[in-house]
């Protein structure tokens, strides 16, 4: 990693599960957020959703890249039958959410952009994740006790409704926590 430790990285993300896993690889790194607007435009596939949404806060950051800079974004989706959950608003919305994704199994693709003063590459990775079926007390529970109004799907599968509800992950669990590890250590490495 001492390749690594020549280059000074910028997580453009407010994730605080974001910011434990790229800490946990040991790679130092410092966050600077630019908000943008996160609308997926009406037409797009929703597979398609995550890359675009990471790229587009790559290629918004308002900043200049040093050299030796390489800036990192994400974005994760959830999709069940088709349709994008994004983050919840309120309470009623993210236990319709859970509802929603109760007794199914789904996909959470996770997108991350990286980029330095040169050039950009987009990565992503897929899982699949079932839920058993939940009980709707399980539900609120769930939603008045962990305020997952910063998930998309409404649920962090490190929290209590992962621990209870999920039976089953095709793929990487950090695809899921919404920063695939395995990827950006990759090409980090590369890089």
């Amino acid at each position: 990693m001492s390749k690594l430790a020549a280059n000074r990285i910028i997580l453009a993300s407010n994730s605080p599960r974001r910011q434990e896993l790229l800490k946990a690889l040991g790679v130092d790194f410092e966050v600077k957020v630019h908000p943008i607007d996160e609308t997926v435009p009406t037409g797009l596939p929703a597979e398609f959703a995550a890359a675009y949404l990471s790229k587009l806060k790559a290629e918004n950051y308002p900043y200049s890249l040093a050299e030796n800079e390489i800036l990192i974004t994400a974005d994760t989706i959830v999709i069940v039958r088709g349709k994008i959950l994004g983050k919840p608003n309120t309470d009623l919305e993210a236990f319709e959410m859970l509802k929603g994704l109760s007794g199914t199994t789904h996909t959470v693709i996770t997108a991350v952009t990286m980029k330095d003063a040169k050039r950009q590459i987009t990565l992503e990775d897929e899982a699949k994740v079932t839920f058993r079926f939940l009980d709707e007390d399980e539900i609120w529970y769930y939603v008045r006790n962990f305020k997952p109004f910063d998930k998309a799907g409404a649920y962090g599968i490190q929290e209590w409704i992962g621990f209870v509800g999920v039976t089953g992950i095709e793929g990487s669990y950090f695809t899921v926590m919404g920063f695939p590890l395995h990827l950006v250590y990759q090409q980090l490495k590369k890089w």
